[in-house]
């Protein structure tokens, strides 16, 4: 394979961290850009990282940062914002592709990774699953036979120190025996960290991946209810899963959104109405045995 440098935008996050670690150990060159490099220090034990403080939303900053690079990966996105309006989702979702894609025109990059969302869609419910499909359009417009596009679409994404089931983990260490849950009968088929990385390690420099978009989904479907009670037995704690009606549902999200930290709000509450599960298997493309939660879970959950 041959040695790419690559530009990695959302490198500070859960599966920015690992896909970094993965592309360090196959030699690459890479830039991470963040907004605040002294919290993310512990990267640069990875031999081949540079950090590189700014702001990607301004676009001279985002041109001077790909000026010699040949690739570069977005994996940025938000799960909530500020507000209520749609603004935040649209700027980092879809705003931010488009001056990736100026950027990189401008700067002579020739290939792009990009972190989309299953089931990503204009006529989405959700701000979250819209703007995502506003950002995947962009980039795949952007194709031509100088500029190579991929995108990846996944459902729920687990492994240590993921924010799924350990937030799921941590709110249920202080529920006092009783746990409302919110769309119980919500359907995920969670994937895998590692497997996730992979395929876009992988993807670089393989043509048959130009061009294309993936949905990548485990081996297995779950209903939010079974994922939240199997969090359950894993730390050891006595208390009851309590599924709410959609009435309820709704009701606890339009509460939630104000609470500190916004731990679930509405437009997750909307985008909780799709499925997050992949119509076929994992892509073939990439020869992968998916990973089960069973086969992870217990080893970072479990105390």
């Amino acid at each position: 394979m041959a040695r790419h440098k690559i530009c990695l935008l959302g490198g500070t996050g859960f599966v920015g961290k690992r896909l970094a670690a993965r592309l360090s150990e196959a030699g690459h060159d890479i830039v991470i850009l963040t907004r605040y490099a002294t919290r993310h220090r512990d990267l640069l034990v990875l031999p081949t990282v540079r950090l590189v403080e700014g702001d990607v939303h301004h676009a001279d900053f985002l041109r001077q940062q790909l000026k010699g690079r040949d690739t570069v990966i977005n994996l940025i996105g938000i799960l909530n914002e500020k507000g209520r309006s749609g603004k935040g989702f649209r700027r980092a979702h879809a705003e931010l592709p488009e001056k990736i894609i100026e950027a990189s025109r401008e700067a002579g990059v020739h290939r792009l990774l990009h972190m989309s969302a299953l089931h990503a869609a204009r006529t989405a419910p959700s701000h979250y699953l819209r703007t995502k499909a506003l950002g995947e359009e962009a980039v795949h417009r952007a194709e031509n036979p100088d500029f190579h596009v991929t995108s990846f679409r996944p459902s729920v994404i687990f492994g240590p120190g993921d924010g799924f089931l350990n937030r799921f983990a941590g709110l249920l260490r202080l529920a006092p025996g009783v746990f409302p849950l919110a769309c119980p009968g919500a359907r995920f088929q969670p994937v895998y960290i590692e497997d996730v990385v992979r395929v876009f390690a992988d993807s670089l420099d393989n043509h048959q991946t130009f061009g294309q978009r993936y949905d990548l989904c485990g081996p297995k479907i779950y209903r939010l209810r079974e994922i939240v009670e199997y969090v359950v037995k894993l730390i050891n704690k006595r208390v009851c899963v309590v599924g709410l009606p959609d009435g309820l549902s709704y009701l606890q999200a339009a509460m939630l959104e104000f609470a500190p930290g916004k731990p679930f709000s509405l437009d997750n509450y909307r985008s909780l109405q799709i499925d997050s599960i992949c119509e076929k298997g994992f892509p073939e493309v990439f020869g992968i045995t998916t990973t089960s939660l069973e086969e992870i879970a217990p080893g970072y959950l479990h105390r």
